[in-house]
């Protein structure tokens, strides 16, 4: 039975509202990308960023249930986190300058495969057979699209999978935060580091460029505020309902980015992401399957010697 702030259906519009959100922002970045660096791009994108991560802050009922409290025993760790992500994002908004934008999205969705190979070093997690299997089938399909050795291979389709491990990095990483501290304040802490982070890439890349014209400012702050709200955005849905719920609809995206860079850029990858595409979405829909049966299973089961899985 759901329980009174389990509001699924809501939480699941709300989190594809935020996949859209993040192909705008990334739509935006590619439209920005010959006249600035992806690093100038990370930081102006995180500092805009900040007002809805402190939105968030404040619209967190269990902050301000601790008394509003900004210090926080883990601020390394999250500062860390912040880092990681500044990286991420360097590679992420160079290959969306270098590769068509469905094909950077697309490989970047194995954030997920890498978050399960990461949780057994970091976390102490036990990978059964299963999950293994089903990494090894989404990285079956990052193959596919990088297409190693063919005509179309560059060095530049590693840069969307070296953003996917740091993702998934940041996101292991968030796991090991205390459980009392709301999630709004660890990504404030992270999202501080990342302007900081990002500014002082920019500088020693070669510093900003100069903002030609209001209509630049203008993508600017939108990419910011769509980069932001969708962060938003999904901390509110996973407030609603488990994670569980709202994983499998994360592959949508894939298909919302190929639609929108279909639209505006004219580009239609098909050949480079079929069949690899449904094997990255694959393997992450078997892993959300496998840790469904895992939480019944510890729900219905009496306690005993934790078991592989």
């Amino acid at each position: 039975m759901q329980s009174a702030t389990d509001r699924t259906g809501l939480a699941i519009v709300l989190s594809l509202l935020a996949l859209l959100l993040f192909d705008c922002m990334g739509l935006i970045i590619k439209h920005l990308s010959d006249r600035y660096t992806a690093a100038e791009l990370s930081a102006y994108r995180n500092f805009v960023g900040l007002v809805p991560s402190a939105v968030a802050l404040w619209s967190s009922r269990v902050w301000h249930a601790n008394g509003r409290v900004l210090r926080m025993r883990q601020w390394k760790l999250a500062c860390l986190r912040g880092i990681i992500t500044t990286l991420a994002q360097f590679c992420f908004y160079l290959a969306l300058s270098r590769l068509p934008f469905a094909t950077a999205a697309t490989i970047g969705y194995a954030d997920a495969l890498f978050m399960t190979a990461l949780a057994v070093p970091i976390l102490g997690e036990r990978v059964g057979a299963a999950r293994w299997l089903a990494v090894g089938v989404g990285f079956a399909g990052v193959v596919m699209v990088m297409k190693p050795g063919g005509e179309s291979f560059t060095a530049d389709a590693f840069l969307p999978l070296a953003a996917a491990f740091c993702y998934a990095l940041s996101g292991v990483l968030a796991r090991k935060m205390d459980g009392d501290v709301p999630s709004p304040l660890i990504n404030l802490y992270s999202s501080g580091t990342s302007v900081i982070g990002a500014t002082v890439l920019a500088l020693s890349l070669g510093g900003f460029s100069d903002l030609q014209g209001a209509g630049d400012v203008g993508w600017i702050l939108a990419m910011g505020c769509f980069g932001g709200c969708a962060v938003l955005l999904i901390v509110i849905s996973f407030r609603m309902t488990e994670q569980a719920n709202l994983a499998p609809f994360h592959y949508f995206g894939i298909l919302i980015a190929f639609v929108l860079g279909w639209m505006f850029f004219g580009e239609a990858p098909v050949d480079d992401l079929m069949p690899g595409a449904i094997f990255i979405a694959a393997g992450g829909l078997m892993i959300v399957w496998r840790e469904r049966q895992m939480r019944r299973a510890r729900v219905t089961a009496p306690r005993g010697p934790h078991t592989r899985v």
